[in-house]
């Protein structure tokens, strides 16, 4: 296992040590939303006086001064090759497990890193929580898998069955969880660091440079995959296209589907991966945040949007507009609507007082979204999950029958029933 050890953690405390291993699908800096969440979480956890360690197949290039990380062997992701699966087996994170000695293990992702850290967990009495990150199940339709969904649900249940508590970054999530039958659930939205993203960083420079001086500036902040909707942002594209030329559309991020996209909308500003000053500043630059994503469970742009002080228009599906009060502090726009995004984005150009009102409440959400209370709150919670154990005594019990080799077992007959049409 490679090892990328950092600095250790700043020390417990007598009367609040804790010592927590995570379980991650990525931790490269700025692949993705989580990857932004998980290295927040590290830095204030520290400031928590607890003790961390962090396994993943993706580990940073540069030594990461928050905590040690560890790389796990993994294999290319078929679906996504930026995106590597770990190899399933307790016996790749034992070792470095037993010399840490962690009393909670918390996983980030169900894959089967996720389901060895559970499987560790059961075996050695180590309560598990988990975060629901990410809405994979969604993902399936999108990459031709229809049968995938209803057996990622199965394998979800029976996974996060075994967590003392599954953190859910927003309200629409938590309802989806509870339909589909998921247990132990606790509401534990994420923050936004109002120093990072903020209006003082707005540049008209740097909208003059790319041709927006002048213009209502669009944004889309993401991955560049089918599974973000990003066919509503082309058909978006289309129809304003049609209507107005006062508009500029920019997008930051990076991903497979680039050249479509940029087939689909050749007007369009492709930055690629930003981070730092310079996504600071196109955030705060720009006027509106356009994200059609169904799949989120959070939408972690639509708070940075807000904190830079520019108003969001997400979708009335999956987590993203959870945190926005439709028609206050942005837009929720119908699912794959182009139409309707279109409208809600006419309107906030065309009614300037009604925009600045409206990014004015965004920005004052957003300021009281403070990352210092939520993970003092995630810190609450892991002692109550450990005061529990203590006092019940952590469940030995072997894992469900429905094991990770069971699904990757179903996994395989789906796509061989697919490939054969």
């Amino acid at each position: 296992m490679d090892a990328n050890k950092g600095s250790p953690c700043t020390p417990a405390s007598p009367e609040r040590h804790l010592k927590v291993a995570h379980f991650a699908g990525t931790l490269r800096p700025g692949h993705d939303g989580v990857t932004r969440v998980l290295y927040r979480l590290a830095d204030g956890l520290a400031q928590e006086n607890i003790d961390a360690v962090f396994f993943s197949p993706i580990l940073p290039e540069d030594p990461c001064s928050c905590c040690p990380m560890y790389r796990v062997p993994s294999v290319p992701f078929p679906l996504y090759r930026e995106y590597r699966l770990a190899l399933p087996g307790a016996c790749h994170i034992s070792g470095r497990l037993q010399e840490f000695m962690p009393n909670l293990l918390h996983i980030h992702s169900p894959c089967t890193l996720g389901y060895s850290a559970v499987m560790y967990g059961r075996r050695h009495g180590i309560p598990v929580v988990a975060t629901y990150h990410t809405h994979f199940s969604s993902y399936a339709k999108y990459y031709n898998l229809p049968a995938m969904e209803s057996i990622s649900w199965k394998y979800f249940r029976m996974l996060y069955s075994h967590c003392r508590r599954v953190y859910v970054p927003s309200l629409p999530m938590m309802a989806e969880l509870e339909r589909k039958s998921l247990r132990n659930l606790e509401l534990l939205p994420h923050g936004v660091d109002t120093r990072q993203f903020s209006p003082a960083f707005r540049s008209e420079e740097w909208r003059r440079s790319l041709g927006a001086g002048g213009k209502y500036t669009l944004l889309y902040v993401g991955r560049l995959v089918w599974e973000k909707d990003l066919k509503t942002l082309i058909e978006t594209y289309r129809v304003l296209s049609g209507k107005r030329s006062d508009w500029k559309l920019i997008l930051v991020g990076d991903g497979p589907i680039r050249s479509d996209l940029q087939a689909g909308m050749p007007e369009a500003i492709f930055l690629g991966h930003l981070s730092g000053r310079s996504l600071s500043t196109a955030y705060s630059s720009s006027d509106i945040l356009v994200f059609p994503s169904t799949t989120e469970t959070f939408g972690n742009v639509g708070l940075e949007a807000m904190a830079s002080g520019i108003v969001p228009i997400c979708v009335r599906e999956g987590g993203s507009h959870g945190i926005i009060r439709d028609g206050v502090t942005g837009y929720a726009a119908n699912p794959r609507d182009a139409a309707d995004m279109v409208r809600h984005i006419e309107y906030l150009c065309d009614h300037q007082d009604h925009y600045h009102a409206m990014a004015a409440d965004a920005l004052a959400f957003a300021r009281t979204q403070s990352w210092d209370a939520i993970l003092h709150r995630l810190a609450d919670s892991y002692m109550e999950v450990l005061a529990a154990t203590d006092a019940g005594g952590a469940s030995r019990k072997g894992m469900a029958a429905y094991t990770f080799s069971g699904f990757c077992s179903q996994a395989r007959r789906v796509h061989v029933g697919l490939a054969g049409g």
